[in-house]
């Protein structure tokens, strides 16, 4: 150990700040780790001045350490060696003193002795001398007695007396702790060896250097070096900041351009300054912000001329088609009195006609929807009398198939803010599609709520869905198998209008399907009208989603023998 001094220094400081002021500085200290958090996540100027100060402050704290250990050890190394030579030089001194006499006497040996002391004080210019007479040596009457130093008393050790004793005629030290007036120790290095007296005695004699001057002159070297290097990291933390900010203020810029052009402010743009890359990246950046706001412009237009061509064209349309579906209906109704391939020829036209009637109405329902001028008319309404409803208006259309329609309702009675028409229509082509793709197996409608939301589930068991064509589902006009033959008829556009009114009421319409597993829709509503909810009441995937496919229990009247894949 190169030192072993220890410290028990102990301040006192005093406040001078008002604890309300304190208070107020420290109330929010909890939500310092997620401000951090936060500002590391979120700012890239953050993250590069926090890194490059990390990095720094490691390498300074090892080159610190490193250098305070050198210059210590050092201090040190030099200050032992000058130890040894002054102890050297005074015992030498000593020991001349001691042969230039031949006094064999009390008196005289004592003299000596007390000569050889005060010329070891002098040449090793340190007060701190002990001597003790070598053990195992005869009784001499003349033979002075033992001296020591009050600041030596318990500090020289047995090893190293017997080093000194065992070797004479070398030197020999030991780091120790000196005590000092104020009750603490100093730092210190005792060096022992021995002397001869004229009447034959050996003595060792051990000498004491205070260290405490080293000690200071390497804790000045540890400040300057903390000082430097807390000097070091602040100028170079204001280094990096500065030159961060020049370039994470233009990528700032940048990014919340670019979040204001995905949010449809298309007239923002970067400002363009200087020549350098960043000046580039900003022309860049504004060029491809007015090729986009250019083709979404034009997209628009066109969007537009195309959602009033579908209005114009279903509004104009609906005249000639009411005037033909007033003829048809004559000549339906009297179908009976005609021969056999005018009557089957009237029986198509009126079930075309009610096709196309229902396809106009669609499509003047999506018009509305692309014109933002649908309004709901709401009313509390229970959404199992509203499924109920829909089950027995669609029974004989599911009986032809084979499919059994059966309704589960742990809850979902009590009446909720909706639009009672359009939810009829979205269960009522949710309950479509199931029998159309059920392949005559059971179809299980569930009802439930909790909190904050009412639920409809309808599962079918059907061929389901792979997942590219169940994330198409819900686009218009889309079919899987658009060659199948349709036996209840569709136009394309129910699940898109579906989805419209699920969401129009602030709910969802969601889908799952696998392959050999059948499908499920499930419609979730907020139970007030312009409220909220997190958890639907009902899972989806569904509980039988691994489950064993269930036995109808109905006979199948109307045999389809066409595949399954059509969605609408």
């Amino acid at each position: 150990m190169v030192f072993s001094r220890e410290t028990d220094e102990q301040g006192q400081g005093h406040s001078g700040v008002n604890t309300g002021v304190a208070g107020a500085r420290f109330a929010n200290w909890r939500t310092w780790p997620s401000r951090v958090a936060r500002s590391w996540r979120r700012s890239l100027q953050f993250r590069t001045v926090i890194v490059t100060l990390g990095l720094s402050l490691a390498a300074v704290l090892i080159s610190s350490v490193y250098m305070s250990l050198s210059i210590g050890n050092d201090l040190f190394s030099s200050r032992v060696d000058q130890v040894q030579q002054d102890s050297f030089r005074a015992t030498t001194a000593a020991q001349n003193i001691l042969d230039s006499s031949s006094d064999q006497d009390r008196a005289g040996i004592q003299e000596l002795m007390s000569a050889a002391r005060t010329e070891i004080a002098r040449t090793s210019s340190s007060t701190l001398i002990a001597g003790y007479r070598t053990p195992g040596q005869q009784a001499s009457a003349a033979a002075p007695q033992d001296f020591e130093s009050p600041q030596l008393n318990g500090v020289i050790s047995d090893a190293l007396r017997a080093s000194v004793q065992k070797n004479p005629d070398e030197q020999w030290w030991q780091s120790v702790s000196l005590p000092t007036s104020d009750g603490g120790t100093a730092p210190g290095i005792v060096v022992g060896t021995e002397i001869t007296l004229p009447e034959g005695s050996r003595y060792e004699i051990y000498i004491g250097y205070n260290l405490s001057d080293t000690e200071e002159t390497l804790l000045f070297v540890q400040r300057t070096l903390i000082i430097g290097g807390l000097a070091q990291l602040l100028l170079l933390g204001s280094v990096v900041w500065v030159v961060v900010r020049l370039v994470a203020n233009p990528i700032r810029v940048a990014a919340e351009t670019s979040q204001q052009l995905a949010a449809g402010e298309l007239e923002v743009r970067i400002p363009e300054r200087g020549e350098d890359e960043l000046a580039t990246l900003a022309q860049s950046f504004n060029a491809m912000a007015d090729s986009l706001q250019l083709q979404i412009k034009e997209l628009a237009d066109l969007s537009q001329v195309q959602q009033r061509f579908v209005s114009d064209v279903s509004h104009e349309l609906r005249t000639p088609l009411t005037t033909i579906r007033l003829a048809g209906d004559v000549l339906y109704d009297q179908r009976e009195t005609f021969p056999p391939a005018m009557a089957r020829t009237t029986e198509l036209l009126h079930t075309q006609t009610q096709r196309f009637e229902i396809l106009l109405a669609d499509l003047l329902e999506i018009s509305r929807y692309d014109a933002g001028s649908v309004q709901l008319e709401i009313e509390p309404s229970s959404l199992v009398h509203l499924a109920e409803d829909s089950i027995d208006g669609v029974a004989t259309l599911a009986e032809q198939k084979g499919s059994e329609i059966r309704l589960v309702a742990p809850g979902g009675y009590s009446p909720v803010e909706m639009d009672p028409r359009r939810i009829r229509r979205v269960v009522r082509n949710l309950l479509g599609n199931a029998i159309e793709h059920g392949e005559g197996r059971p179809i299980i409608v569930t009802v439930d709520s909790n909190e904050r939301a009412v639920a409809l589930t309808v599962r079918d068991y059907g061929l389901g869905m792979t997942e590219a064509e169940a994330e198409r589902v819900f686009d218009r006009f889309w079919r899987a198998d658009p060659s199948r033959k349709r036996t209840i008829g569709g136009t394309g556009l129910g699940l898109a209008i579906a989805l419209e009114d699920a969401q129009l009421h602030g709910g969802t319409l969601d889908l799952w399907s696998r392959v050999g597993k059948g499908s499920c829709f499930r419609l979730t509503l907020p139970r007030v009208s312009g409220g909220s909810f997190t958890v639907s009441p009902l899972p989806l995937p569904p509980d039988d989603a691994e489950g064993p496919v269930p036995v109808n229990t109905l006979p199948t009247t109307d045999a389809d023998d066409t595949a399954p894949g059509e969605r609408s």
